[in-house]
């Protein structure tokens, strides 16, 4: 059986170029070998197929969600995320788990949580003053953090909000080594990654007290807050009344706050820096913001995203031989939709460099070469929540000044997250 074509370099050299400098090295691989490459990774090794052709990405998001494994694929996060996490689960077990959490990114759900949002956004924006400079990345990701805790988990309480945060900010903030070193448990009782585990265990006792302490409000019995609090709209309210137990309910929440929150906060640092470095783009979007256009401004986090995966591929692994592409691949191959290839590849987006918002609007995109959630069955359940936040977001930023990016900012690979490496910082210039 004849894989696709690739490097022949060993396998450690091929882990560290797709860990540490895909966003130069998958490039020039597409340029040599085609839409479709094999690469050999660490531990294992294993087979990863990377496919950049909307068609071939459409087969792969098609496929059964238990013969296209994306716990298999996403064995890096295991460690953080939990065995009974969303995103390591296949088959009945994903299906179960995504119908618990749908209700809580319903458009309902997103209208009722977007009055939460626009008042974090509102609390975090409003000390931004003309003529400074911000770290757009280091204040996105405030109000991201946030927005999860209270969104998420409901915490409010100032002292259980200060203990978290610091946890949460480490648990995301680590580099691809030390996210790569997971995977090895031995690894865990040795520095770096002991000072990391010590600082999961910290995470996990405070999800634990909040879990009990919700159980305890839903539980209680009648009395005049009572009712209150069994219809609290946070995620984990609504987890608990779905009859999640403490395991499934501790793993949902590390994982969607560490998929919500960083993604979110990456996106839109890059979305600002975009606007920053483009005046007529920038005015538009200003006009939006006081016009209340959300589409617009949606539409310029869409564009941005095009051009910034923030995640630049998934992975599933087969439990069965398939055919992908005119590829027939073996059980334990894993194949990979390379976001960051198929969105900037000029055989399926005009003018791939260019930053254009309207190409989501009228439409002249190919929906296939846009795919920053990723697709099928396993497509991000929290999309519409994350461009709302934007939305709220730019709003708010571009009523109240005129944000200025004086130099490019280049990419950096934290966790396995693409952020400006630089921090984005933003001239705040008077409107």
């Amino acid at each position: 059986m004849m894989l696709p074509p690739g490097p022949r370099l060993p396998a450690v050299a091929q882990t560290l170029m797709t860990y540490g400098a895909r966003l130069r090295s998958f490039p020039r691989l597409q340029d040599r070998y085609g839409p479709t490459v094999t690469l050999r990774l660490l531990p294992g090794p294993q087979t990863l197929v990377l496919f950049s052709d909307p068609e071939d990405i459409r087969e792969i998001f098609a496929g059964d969600s238990w013969e296209f494994s994306g716990a298999g694929g996403n064995e890096v996060l295991r460690a953080a995320m939990g065995d009974r996490s969303v995103m390591l689960t296949d088959g009945e077990d994903h299906r179960a788990l995504r119908r618990s959490l749908m209700p809580a990114f319903s458009p309902g759900a997103v209208r009722d949580h977007r009055r939460t949002v626009h008042r974090l956004v509102v609390e975090e924006v409003s000390t931004w003053r003309t003529g400074r400079t911000v770290a757009t990345l280091e204040r996105m990701s405030a109000v991201t953090l946030e927005v999860m805790l209270q969104v998420v988990l409901g915490v409010t309480a100032s002292e259980r909000l200060n203990r978290l945060r610091p946890r949460l900010l480490r648990l995301v903030e680590v580099g691809p080594v030390v996210a790569l070193g997971w995977l090895y448990p031995r690894l865990r009782g040795l520095p770096p990654w002991r000072a990391e585990r010590r600082n999961l265990e910290a995470v996990d006792r405070l999800v634990a007290e909040e879990i009990a302490e919700r159980r305890r409000e839903s539980e209680a019995p009648e009395a005049p807050e009572a009712p209150e609090a069994r219809e609290r709209s946070d995620v984990l309210s609504m987890l608990i009344r779905a009859g999640l137990d403490d395991a499934q309910l501790r793993d949902q929440l590390v994982t969607l706050v560490l998929a919500g929150y960083e993604t979110t906060a990456s996106a839109l640092a890059w979305t600002l820096h975009e606007l920053g470095r483009r005046p007529e783009v920038r005015r538009r979007a200003r006009q939006a913001a006081d016009d209340g256009d959300d589409d617009f401004l949606e539409a310029c986090l869409k564009e941005t995203l095009r051009l910034h995966p923030i995640i630049d591929f998934v992975a599933r692994t087969l439990r069965s031989e398939q055919t992908i592409g005119g590829w027939t691949l073996p059980a334990g191959v894993t194949v990979a939709p390379a976001i960051m290839l198929t969105q900037q590849d000029p055989r399926h987006v005009s003018a791939p460099q260019d930053f254009r918002p309207e190409r989501f609007l009228d439409g002249s995109l190919d929906p296939g070469a846009w795919v920053p959630f990723g697709g099928g069955v396993r497509r991000c359940l929290g999309a519409a929540f994350a461009q709302m936040e934007a939305a709220e977001v730019l709003r708010e930023v571009l009523l109240r000044t005129d944000p200025v990016a004086e130099r490019p900012s280049r990419t950096r690979l934290r966790n396995i997250t693409n952020v400006p490496r630089d921090g984005a910082p933003l001239r705040l210039d008077p409107r």
